[in-house]
């Protein structure tokens, strides 16, 4: 059995992996099992190498569950990001909120400007050990805090009950990403709010985004009173 949570995870023990399948009897005379969260093309030509006449079984796509949550774009400047975001999180319909950045220092500094300002909240990325990522992930999901910063290591697999909003502080790259990271929210037939910034930097992100999940994403400057407060 051969198991990814992330394309990325595989590929990078390719050389592992081989050495494993050599050990192996021929494909032809092995059952062999192949299950990954996302299918790249470079895991199709592994699963093609590796499998004998296979059979492919893929579940419902998560974009269908999207339909139960609300999703905004607000077109704000990259430096009114921050204040954006601590006003939204300071609104007491925000109980619990997964906040989405691309890159791990923008996650680790993020947390650190939260922290700063009162804001108690979590942080997964690929830089934290694994034992204190699940640490981190079972006292959000027993409400010590109610903000969880993360990389898009959080986005897949991850299943916590009750998460009212997912805000992305930057748009991501790969336009699956963002149908993962907003079904983090709505989930188990609740209701759910996905809040995604877009700037000069990043707005061409968009077109992408909205031909994968097949709507135009609604985008508005965010109300006035949003960006009056101190960041």
């Amino acid at each position: 059995m051969i198991q990814s949570s992330h394309r990325h995870n595989l590929m990078g023990f390719i050389p592992q992996v081989r050495r494993i399948i050599r050990q192996t009897p021929p494909k032809t005379d092995r059952q062999t099992m192949f299950f990954s969260a996302t299918f790249s093309e470079d895991v199709i030509r592994l699963s093609d190498q590796w499998t004998h006449d296979p059979v492919r079984v893929e579940i419902e796509p998560e974009s269908v569950a999207a339909k139960a949550v609300e999703q905004i774009v607000y077109l704000v400047g990259a430096d009114k990001k921050l204040e954006l975001l601590l006003s939204l999180l300071r609104r007491p319909e925000a109980a619990s909120v997964m906040v989405f950045a691309n890159r791990r220092d923008q996650v680790r500094r993020l947390f650190e400007k939260m922290t700063r300002k009162g804001i108690r909240c979590g942080i997964l990325s690929g830089e934290v050990p694994q034992d204190k990522r699940l640490k981190t992930l079972e006292r959000f999901r027993a409400g010590e805090f109610r903000v969880l910063v993360a990389t898009d290591v959080a986005g897949r697999g991850i299943h916590v009950e009750g998460v009212t909003h997912v805000i992305n502080f930057t748009l991501p790259e790969d336009p699956e990403d963002y149908v993962h990271r907003i079904g983090r929210t709505g989930r188990a037939g609740a209701a759910g709010t996905s809040i995604s910034f877009a700037c000069e930097d990043d707005a061409f992100l968009l077109p992408p985004i909205e031909e994968l999940i097949g709507q135009k994403l609604r985008c508005v400057h965010p109300p006035q009173e949003l960006l009056l407060n101190e960041s």
